[in-house]
């Protein structure tokens, strides 16, 4: 019940990802801001939440993962009234920044407290991270999914109304089952805080959040691009400069130094990157090629959920305890490579049931056999004192490889529909326009599965053969 209640909340976590997304242009007409103010409500989002991971994550360690929790849950269900409520585009925007706050907090607590919870037994750990893992993978498909149905039935407003109810039931839950096995971390290396070291790191992952996302628009050569992209780096060196000679950092070098972890993390980044393919431009393929209405595009995406919580199930509870992630991982980047390969065959007469269908579960099923495995691994023998930062690795890893995804693709398609107008001299006509859009889909197909034949080159190289290690009492890392 407590990895139910647990998963619930990884659920709220990842689908406001996506679940806004389909009520943006509802939001729009009803609020009356232009564009740029709505890419905004998007990256406002995404800046508050990917900057503030790790500082979230220490802060569990440091004041208690289910402290945290009920902070976070509070928190957010807070913010999602307030956006659901707003009358004005700067009350909608201040609720999404602090949705994105309180989200940091919760993504790395509710991990960290499934790490801490099922830590004993291997088997059983494997298993709660195999649902765990689902959640986290098939969060994005039902938010496409909840959110053309509440925009198209009820309001654009009920995206975030949502939140609330479902916060609501977790924090019951959290009351009735969730028990902290070492609440508050015994261990004093995580008793200060580098406030520094935090100031850095957000600045960092703010600032690649931030330029990533202005490439979408204005391009990789805009200053507006590259000055925030290159300053985030800039920062992340100092920050891992500092961690190596604090003495209490925020971040132990060796929770990312370990080669299974640091594979485990690089796995959820390129999964982050190349699924964005398949969500968002499938999706763009559904609607504007095939007809599909919003709701419609996104039910059709639920057979992506069944076939994850198949492949996170084999992945997690049978395959990883016996074999390790090396054969598993690579395996999953393999199936979501094959996936889109058959995506690049798609056609402007193409049906669902014969030409997406098969794509979307072969995608599913890749996904669940990354995030099965992947998040056991990058939190498996962590002293629990570093469980809550180790925790929002996961999610930092997630969420740039999210953004990282959006602004590659979006170039990619940019420039693949320019190059087919030109090379046909710009024909006129909604039938030219359509095939364009194709050939830009088609392009980003086939760069997604070069993402993934690299991952699965790399993380195959880079795991270590056999069964991983889950001591939890290992010393902490420094």
């Amino acid at each position: 019940m407590a990895l139910l209640v647990l998963s619930l909340v990884q659920l709220m976590d990842v689908l406001d990802g996506t679940i806004i997304n389909i009520a943006l242009p509802s939001a729009q007409n009803d609020l009356g801001f232009n564009l740029d103010n709505r890419e905004w409500l998007v990256t406002g989002y995404a800046l508050t939440y990917g900057s503030l991971l790790l500082f979230g994550g220490r802060l569990a360690d440091r004041f208690g993962r289910l402290r945290l929790l009920y902070i976070g849950l509070v928190g957010f269900a807070v913010s999602s009234a307030i956006g659901g409520a707003a009358g004005s585009f700067e009350v909608l925007l201040a609720a999404r920044i602090s949705q994105g706050l309180f989200a940091a907090a919760l993504a790395p607590a509710a991990l960290s407290l499934v790490s801490v919870t099922f830590a004993g037994n291997p088997s059983e750990r494997g298993k709660a991270f195999a649902v765990f893992g689902a959640v986290s993978g098939m969060g994005g498909a039902i938010g496409l999914t909840a959110g053309g149905v509440l925009t198209d039935h009820l309001s654009w407003r009920w995206c975030l109304y949502i939140n609330v109810a479902i916060a609501a039931v977790a924090i019951l839950g959290t009351l009735v089952f969730v028990r902290d096995r070492e609440g508050v971390s015994r261990d004093a290396s995580s008793r200060s805080i580098d406030l520094p070291g935090a100031a850095l790191i957000a600045g960092g992952l703010g600032g690649i959040v931030f330029g990533l996302s202005n490439s979408a628009k204005d391009g990789w050569g805009a200053p507006v691009t590259w000055l925030p992209v290159l300053g985030g780096v800039l920062l992340i060196v100092a920050f891992l400069a500092r961690e190596m000679r604090t003495e209490h950092p925020l971040m132990p070098l060796a929770v990312i130094l370990d080669r299974n972890r640091g594979a485990a993390y690089l796995s959820i980044a390129i999964s982050g990157v190349g699924s964005f393919a398949i969500f968002l431009y499938l999706s763009y393929f559904l609607q504007q090629a095939l007809g599909f209405s919003a709701t419609a595009a996104g039910f059709a995406f639920l057979p992506f959920a069944g076939a994850l919580i198949i492949g996170a199930g084999v992945s997690g509870s049978a395959l990883l305890p016996r074999f390790g992630p090396r054969p598993i991982i690579p395996a999953g980047c393999l199936s979501s490579a094959a996936a889109l390969l058959l995506l690049t065959r798609i056609d402007l007469d193409t049906g669902y049931v014969t030409g997406v269908l098969p794509a979307v579960l072969l995608a599913g099923f890749g996904t669940g056999l990354i995030f099965g495995s992947a998040q056991n691994v990058a939190t498996a023998g962590v002293a629990r004192s570093n469980s809550g930062v180790a925790s929002a690795l996961v999610n930092t890893m997630q969420q740039v490889g999210g953004a990282i995804g959006l602004a590659l693709f979006t170039y990619v398609s940019a420039t693949a529909t320019d190059r087919y107008l030109s090379d046909r001299g710009d024909q006129p006509g909604q039938k030219a326009q359509a095939l364009a859009a194709l050939s830009s889909y088609h392009t980003v197909f086939w760069v997604a599965i070069g993402v993934f034949v690299v991952g699965a080159v790399v993380t195959a190289a880079t795991f270590r053969s056999g069964t991983i290690e889950l001591n939890e009492n290992a010393a902490p890392a420094h």
